[in-house]
């Protein structure tokens, strides 16, 4: 990149109004149809449209599947993920997120506790969504809570995550709610339209933890003697910024993005053409299916938690070592959501698969183009793609459009090894 080229962060700033060049008419079908259903109506709406109703029809079933985990070949390794407690310096904050738990539990009646409350290996962690319809009424909805309700579970959340963390999870729902108030669809899109669940009983020591999904944010959080693990989550915005009102400012996803691109231009020509699957979004070298209609190239989404997903595009161990710094610093951008202490363990487990570790790039790489990119490891998954419209029209990915996901394979998404270890010993 030149001096005189400005980075993206500048043409975001120079112009974060450029989303609504691509709104629909306020009188659209697009918005006109749907505008002043709520969230079960909406859901009801979106079973029988024709292109909502075939996501819904596909995704429904997948989650009862038995877990076993992502894998790159369809077997499972073991001894990737032994329960041992956290060491010292890397404990979760679990006396906080005990007491912040038990906090909202004392705001809920007897029917309210038992609807937002699961066993903690129960298969309704597998049903968070991120679409903005509603497929699995799991838990409570947010926005159907009294305020005292919504401020608690924000408060689980913050007595869980790292600062930036719960900045990155909340900004995705205020966005959310902005994208709402610019296509007046309020019923359908704001700031609490999420679902919040808990499973196991909040303990210092053994396994629980809690869920919230909804439009372009889920959060999978289980803690287990001082351990945490916070996998799938997916963060995603449309658009990535908010250009008017109180919470004016931007997105979250800009040093990924950054990291992502820096990735690209230091490999050597020949491993970025490696890295590279496809030169296009949409390409014709393309396999059929490989750009899916809800998840358009990522591989690792909602309920896909079984999905064979083979390494591919170019290994880590070839490339030179500032390449490999950024890849590593890439995926500790994923997991800055976690606190201090777990942040530095989840990072060096990642670094010791570094070695069997993949960076596969789809489009374009210089500083303002749209693309995909996926880190895979034994251990970790990291992806970004950029999307395209879904509220907004546009047909084509566009850079304020992002969606990110971030997964751990053979079996640990939801802390279900740990919570497997933990029950067999207490037997």
């Amino acid at each position: 990149m030149t001096a005189t080229q400005p980075t993206r962060a500048e043409a975001v700033a120079a112009d974060p109004s450029a989303f609504r060049q691509f709104l629909f008419d306020h009188d659209h079908p697009r918005y006109a149809d749907v505008r002043g259903l709520d969230c079960y109506a909406y859901r009801e709406a979106a079973r029988h449209d024709a292109f909502t109703g075939g996501l819904v029809q596909g995704w429904t079933p997948l989650y009862l599947n038995e877990f076993r985990g992502v894998t790159e070949d369809g077997t499972l390794r073991e001894g990737l993920y032994d329960l041992t407690p956290a060491a010292p310096g890397e404990e979760a904050p679990v006396a906080a997120m005990v007491a912040a738990a038990e906090r909202l539990l004392g705001l809920l009646d007897d029917a309210g506790r038992a609807r937002v409350n699961h066993p903690v290996d129960a298969p309704e962690w597998q049903t968070w969504a991120n679409p903005e319809f509603m497929q699995f009424d799991t838990g409570l909805r947010l926005e159907l809570q009294p305020e005292a309700v919504r401020e608690a579970t924000l408060d689980l959340l913050r007595a869980s995550l790292s600062e930036e963390g719960f900045h990155a999870a909340h900004r995705m729902m205020v966005i959310n709610g902005f994208l709402g108030e610019v296509v007046d669809l309020p019923s359908i899109l704001n700031e609490w339209s999420y679902n919040v669940a808990l499973y196991g009983t909040p303990d210092l020591r053994a396994p629980w933890g809690w869920q919230l999904f909804g439009h372009h944010c889920a959060v999978n959080c289980l803690v287990v003697e001082g351990r945490m693990i916070v996998s799938p989550m997916f963060l995603g915005a449309e658009p990535d910024c908010v250009d008017a009102g109180p919470h004016e400012g931007p997105g979250v996803f800009g040093e990924r993005i950054r990291l992502a691109e820096a990735l690209m231009a230091a490999l050597p020509a020949e491993q970025r053409e490696q890295a590279i699957a496809y030169e296009q979004m949409v390409d014709p070298a393309m396999p059929e299916g490989r750009v899916h209609p809800g998840d358009e190239r990522h591989l690792a989404g909602a309920f896909q938690d079984n999905r064979v997903i083979p390494f591919e595009g170019a290994p880590v161990a070839a490339m030179p070592d500032d390449a490999r710094a950024l890849v590593l610093a890439l995926v500790e951008e994923f997991c800055s959501v976690l606190p201090a202490g777990p942040r530095a363990a989840r990072v060096r487990e990642v670094a010791a698969h570094l070695d069997e570790t993949w960076v596969s790039w789809i489009g374009g790489w210089q500083p303002g183009d749209v693309f995909y990119v996926r880190v895979q490891s034994p251990v970790v998954i990291a992806e970004l793609d950029h999307h395209c419209g879904v509220f907004l029209d546009y047909d084509t990915p566009q850079t304020f459009h992002i969606h990110t996901v971030l997964r751990t394979p053979h079996g640990n998404d939801y802390g279900r090894a740990w919570v497997r270890q933990w029950q067999e010993a207490q037997r």
